[in-house]
């Protein structure tokens, strides 16, 4: 009895994930299967995997190519769906943008994304945030402050990192996990905090200011093949 309950509950398992991964491919949304969704450009090769998360304002949501959205990453132009918010796109995402999973953008005025940036997991992009000129008022029913954002391309935003309305990142620039952004970021930067300030750049004279703690990695040299870099890996550490 106990091993029928065992194989019964295996294959339960298996058809589960099976039926899982199925509706994971069916209802992801790419240019050629947009589903519902109606967004004003969604490149080749861009894929936003399902479930999404809150998504509204499509006619203003322009994504690049070969873009990868996470699961439940929300894309939002506008303050509220079905506004009309005029002939130019709201949110743009360059090519190669990635938005890791539970990621949030949201664009009630532009936000722009370049090319190649990378999101973590749970990064948060807005480009309205609460005011609070009323100490009377409850903060929620205050009406809220707008401010373009700009992330330059091939960025690196961490895990729960908040980029706030008003923010411009330039080129290639870090930002650490849980870091809090507002403000301008020169190119080549990494910020890290709350408020985010900067810990190291790159100086074109004397390099990472302040100098990298380890070195940087031994390219690999020309014509190594793939399986020569396998049977690499499968040595043995020499031992002392």
């Amino acid at each position: 009895m106990l091993r029928s309950r065992n194989t019964f509950s295996s294959l339960t398992s298996r058809v589960l994930h099976t039926g899982w991964r199925w509706v994971q491919r069916a209802g992801a949304v790419t240019a050629e299967r947009p589903g519902r969704l109606r967004f004003r450009r969604i490149g080749t090769g861009t894929r936003l995997a399902f479930p999404q998360g809150t998504v509204f304002g499509e006619p203003w949501i322009e994504l690049g190519d070969h873009c990868i959205i996470g699961e439940q990453v929300t894309l939002t132009a506008g303050m509220m769906p079905d506004l009309d918010l005029g002939p130019e796109p709201v949110l743009t995402l360059g090519d190669g943008v990635v938005l890791g999973r539970g990621s949030h953008v949201i664009a009630d005025t532009t936000v722009t994304i370049g090319a190649d940036t990378y999101c973590g997991p749970y990064v948060y992009i807005t480009s309205t945030n609460h005011s609070y000129d009323d100490p009377q008022e409850p903060v929620g029913k205050q009406w809220p402050r707008m401010e373009k954002v700009v992330i330059g391309p091939g960025c690196w935003l961490g895990t729960g990192a908040v980029i706030l309305p008003g923010a411009r990142l330039g080129r290639n620039v870090v930002v650490a996990a849980g870091a809090v952004v507002r403000g301008e970021v020169p190119d080549h930067a990494v910020v890290a905090g709350a408020p985010a300030r900067i810990v190291r750049s790159w100086d074109p004279e004397k390099g990472w200011q302040p100098p990298l703690r380890t070195p940087a990695p031994v390219p690999i040299p020309e014509g190594v093949t793939p399986e020569q870099l396998l049977a690499l890996a499968d040595l043995e550490p020499e031992t002392s």
